[in-house]
């Protein structure tokens, strides 16, 4: 499993929007993201921050259903 870059949550949110999710709605401090499947809909919530810990972008990376080596071929 490659290490996770430390990247900020716009940087994240630029990269999930290159692998198809597109911005629902903002809610506080958190941004929505969503992806239309065949099965339905993937759901990925990005909380602002300047950096985004890893275990956080992990855990965004599991719920968006991405692997890290697609996430870090697309940044």
């Amino acid at each position: 499993m490659p290490k996770l870059p430390r990247l900020s949550a716009k940087e994240t949110i630029v990269v999930l929007e290159r692998l198809g999710f597109f911005q629902t709605r903002k809610t506080g401090s958190h941004v929505i993201l969503k992806k239309t499947i065949s099965d339905g809909e993937i759901v990925c919530v990005v909380p602002l921050h300047r950096e985004l810990k890893v275990g956080t972008l992990r855990g965004i990376l599991r719920q968006a259903q991405i692997t890290p080596d697609e996430f870090i071929n697309n940044l």
